[in-house]
């Protein structure tokens, strides 16, 4: 299987990176960047990955959309936080980049014969198809969510929406925290984190998990269903022990 991957300098977009890595049914990464990867990211080294460095996620070299074209799937975690942003800012980086790639790639997404081309959207609980929402990250979000849902099927390719709650980079890699979060957050995390996770898990996504279900989602299990909730992710997970053997949990 080959895998397209964005955002894999943040929290999730990292831990996806991490996952995909490990997982041997997965034969090549390519990492689309805005940047060369940063020397911090603590990411296993590896002959399957290729990093291909796009500047501007609106205006793609001729030659790429035919190269991405020979992938199965993508998981497009590229995004940032709509605080201090205009919401012709966030607009533009999280619906505008998302469906600028789902146009490049239609053509050959259209042509494939191993069935419908796989593309895992990484959004957020909260997220409002409707736009009815006060709040901009929900009314932008909800748009691509849609956008994305209402493709149609000759395009051939198959959206799953996933909607973690709140998250934190992992505590295995604490150059994740250092790098990823500014020291404000690093404190608000370390206050917010154990009391979600323990007092209403079900607002709660740990960082391992959602790299878990990520990758799963764009290998096709829960192929029949395109839209997940937290508590629904969570649900699913189940049926895979963690490392540590320590109980999933689903509810408040």
């Amino acid at each position: 299987m080959k895998l397209i991957l964005t955002g894999v300098t943040g929290a999730a977009g990292i831990q996806i990176f991490r996952q995909a890595i490990t997982d041997a049914a997965i034969t090549k990464i390519t990492v689309l960047s805005r940047r060369a990867l940063p020397t911090w990211m603590d990411v296993p080294q590896n002959d399957k990955t290729e990093v291909i460095v796009l500047q501007d996620f609106l205006n793609y070299p001729s030659d790429l959309p035919a190269r991405l074209g020979e992938h199965d799937a993508c998981i497009w975690a590229l995004g940032k936080s709509s605080v201090g942003l205009s919401e012709e800012e966030y607009t533009k980086i999280t619906y505008d980049y998302t469906m600028t790639f789902a146009k490049q790639i239609q053509p050959f997404t259209r042509a494939r014969t191993a069935g419908p081309f796989t593309f895992v959207f990484i959004s957020g609980e909260g997220a409002d198809q409707t736009e009815k929402s006060s709040l901009l990250f929900a009314r932008i979000k909800g748009r691509t969510e849609k956008a994305l849902l209402d493709l149609p099927p000759e395009a051939n390719i198959r959206t799953h929406i996933l909607r973690p709650a709140y998250f934190f980079p992992s505590k295995h890699h604490p150059s994740d925290r250092v790098n990823i979060r500014s020291s404000t957050a690093r404190a608000l995390d370390a206050i917010a984190a154990p009391i979600i996770s323990t007092m209403i898990p079900s607002h709660f996504t740990p960082i391992d998990d959602l790299g878990l279900f990520a990758v799963g989602t764009a290998k096709g299990m829960w192929a029949d269903e395109h839209l997940f909730r937290n508590t629904r992710m969570r649900q699913l997970l189940r049926q895979f022990p963690r490392a540590d053997g320590s109980e999933r949990k689903t509810s408040c």
